[in-house]
């Protein structure tokens, strides 16, 4: 089978497709010897007539349809990253396959979220905050967090990645979990454990929230001021979903009126004992925001709740090659004629992200 990697960035197909898969791939198929960029497929079509699928990553780009007319044997697209909405629906208009690793680019969103969600809950990101002095580390008053046990979660989407954080919450934790997304009905919900609510319901019962929901225009700005007004004391928003779907202003606005104990107070409340104070907390946890990164004068930057980290959820490291190793995997499958796991469809293209 005739096989080559399309992509305008070669080293990224090189670090996805590392410690040997693109060796793997080379020896089981015949593998085109230099990969096709956006700038230089007019070069190599004649060359790819016979091609019958493709090899890609972060930085596919999408063909025209003169281009996919001198492709007419082409078959798949096997994509290693998450989201395909900026190339694929040319190929499945031409019935050409689009698989995307998006169930590998899960995992470690999952477990970065889950990880925060434990830590959250000990009230471990406000206890960094106090303990900047002495007088804030020992007057802390640990019955204000409540640990991880009888607490709530909402958690926002419910698609892969939220799916599995209500899945991996119910089986290692005795939490409550409540969703919210439109696409879920209440017996779905209750088939995971969770309780089906609606997107103020989850803002006002969750001790935290985390966000999953996709970046689509019906997203848009959902969470607003009005959600992190509602939030518990002591609440904690995680973001490692996108950025848009939050109005940033708003929750900005919100989180300044609600800062840490230490930042609000300052130590001689603490040598008070006024420490019932820190129940007027909120505290956010974004991994993405939006734009990304947050504009130089951003308040994101010196705000003592919250906590930035660069997009670093999704596969980093050797995480990538989890992609690599799911699109070799579904390649192997549809040689064999067997059902596909992760292949793309039009109508997925409307609620995937």
């Amino acid at each position: 089978m005739k096989a080559a990697f399309f992509n305008n960035n070669p080293g990224t197909v090189d670090f996805v497709f590392g410690m040997g898969r693109k060796e793997k791939i080379a020896a089981a198929y015949e593998l085109y010897p230099e990969v096709v960029t956006a700038k230089n497929i007019e070069d190599h079509l004649p060359a790819l007539s016979d091609l019958e699928v493709i090899f890609s990553t972060w930085g596919m780009f999408p063909l025209t349809p003169a281009q996919l007319d001198r492709l007419p044997r082409l078959k798949f697209v096997f994509y290693g990253a998450g989201s395909v909405a900026g190339f694929a629906r040319g190929f499945l208009e031409r019935g050409v396959g689009v698989m995307s690793a998006w169930g590998a680019n899960a995992i470690p969103v999952v477990e970065f979220t889950v990880a925060q969600i434990v830590l959250a809950l000990k009230g471990y990101f406000t206890n960094l905050q106090h303990n900047k002095t002495l007088a804030g580390f020992v007057s802390w008053n640990r019955s204000l967090h409540y640990g991880n046990f009888a607490q709530t979660v909402s958690v926002l989407g419910c698609g892969m990645i939220g799916s599995e954080v209500v899945r991996r919450l119910k089986r290692d934790y005795k939490l409550n979990v409540l969703v919210y997304d439109p696409y879920v009905s209440a017996e779905q919900a209750a088939k995971m454990g969770a309780e089906k609510v609606t997107l103020a319901e989850a803002f006002a019962r969750g001790d935290v929230v985390t966000n999953h929901m996709p970046n689509l225009e019906a997203t848009v700005g959902n969470i607003d001021g009005g959600c992190f007004e509602a939030m518990r004391e002591g609440g904690v928003f995680i973001n490692t979903g996108r950025g848009r779907t939050v109005k940033e202003d708003e929750m900005i606005a919100v989180l300044q009126k609600r800062p840490t104990l230490s930042a609000r107070f300052g130590d001689a409340l603490y040598a008070e004992g006024e420490t019932s104070l820190a129940q007027a907390t909120l505290t956010a946890l974004l991994d993405v925001t939006w734009p990304e990164p947050p504009q130089e004068d951003s308040p994101l930057y010196t705000m003592p709740n919250v906590f930035l980290s660069s997009h670093i959820a999704g596969s980093i490291g050797n995480e990538v090659i989890r992609m690599a190793d799911y699109c070799i995997e579904e390649c192997e499958r549809f040689v064999k004629g067997e059902p596909m796991r992760y292949a793309v469809t039009l109508e997925m293209l409307k609620t995937m992200a």
